[in-house]
């Protein structure tokens, strides 16, 4: 578990997401210390049904019962033409993109969800009641990067907040909202708040979407059912869903392959196009080559932590 952790920390800070990277070794390690989360954790399999899992990945932190939810979405779309699996009494999943990989490197499409501790009113009330709730997606190339669409619901990801509040530093007006409901910069008071769904009402139902893809098919807690990660609070049971599906079951796989391309050809086409995840592949190979920096204040911290 702890190898699986490091090696998506890691990896999310050679991407360029500071937010999703060792910025959270300290959090995770208090919740260790403090009970919230369990070393000894071991995820497995304990339901399952044709092109259908639920891993329960027993209190501990998420990295190893993801990869165990790939695995088993890979293996079942490849003999189903397409599988969910589920993952209940989980932690913080981290970049949901990454998640993502191993499913497209299998030549498969996938989609990944997770839930979080509140953190966006349902629309027109005060109180939080969905988490972040990233979504991301995946979408293989027959010879080229995959395309990996990873977002989280809010006008920011919570981990940036995390950032702005590690600088101490004010959050920019319009992100965030204080417990009491009220506009706020306060980057420590937007982590104890609610954050800003992305475009509006249409972002609240989104959240409202993947909170039912999470915990209704889980059994995990809602939301508002898991205390914050920022304060004590009693271990969380965070739900997340991966879905797999293999092209060569549907219109096949060289249909698949010529209508991606096309699209993407359409893309480019217009000048100062990006296409998803391309960036995060060019980091990744400059910080294999380059290494990658870090703070000197958390480097700190997780020094002190290794002692």
């Amino acid at each position: 578990m702890a190898q699986a952790t490091a090696r998506a920390l890691v990896d999310a800070d050679a991407s360029g997401l500071a937010s999703h990277g060792v910025l959270r070794v300290p959090l995770y390690c208090e919740h260790l210390r403090q009970g919230r989360v369990r070393g000894d954790a071991r995820s497995s399999v304990v339901r399952s049904r044709g092109g259908c899992c639920l891993v329960d990945a027993g209190g501990g932190l998420a990295f190893e019962a993801m990869a165990l939810a790939g695995q088993e979405a890979i293996a079942r779309a490849s003999e189903h033409g397409i599988a969910f699996s589920g993952v209940c009494k989980s932690h913080h999943a981290g970049a949901m993109g990454y998640h993502l990989r191993p499913v497209a490197e299998a030549g498969l499409i996938g989609m990944a969800f997770t839930n979080s501790p509140a953190a966006i009113n349902a629309w027109g009330g005060k109180r939080p009641l969905f988490g972040t709730n990233p979504v991301a997606a995946c979408f293989p190339r027959q010879s080229d990067s995959p395309l990996i669409i990873d977002l989280s619901l809010t006008e920011v990801a919570r981990g940036k907040i995390m950032l702005y509040a590690e600088q101490g530093k004010p959050v920019p007006e319009g992100w965030a909202f204080d417990r009491d409901g009220h506009p706020t910069t306060d980057a420590k008071a937007a982590l104890t708040g609610s954050l800003s769904a992305i475009g509006g009402a249409k972002g609240a139902m989104l959240a409202l979407m993947v909170e039912m893809l999470c915990c209704t098919l889980t059994g995990a807690a809602f939301g508002f059912e898991n205390d914050s990660y920022f304060e004590p609070g009693a271990p969380p049971n965070i739900g997340h869903a991966l879905l797999a599906i293999d092209s060569d079951s549907v219109a096949g796989r060289s249909t698949y392959w010529d209508r991606t391309e096309a699209l993407i050809s359409a893309m480019l086409a217009d000048d100062g196009v990006r296409l998803p995840g391309a960036r995060g592949a060019v980091q990744r190979a400059r910080a294999s080559a380059e290494g990658v920096d870090i703070p000197e204040r958390l480097l700190a911290q997780i020094s002190r932590l290794a002692d």
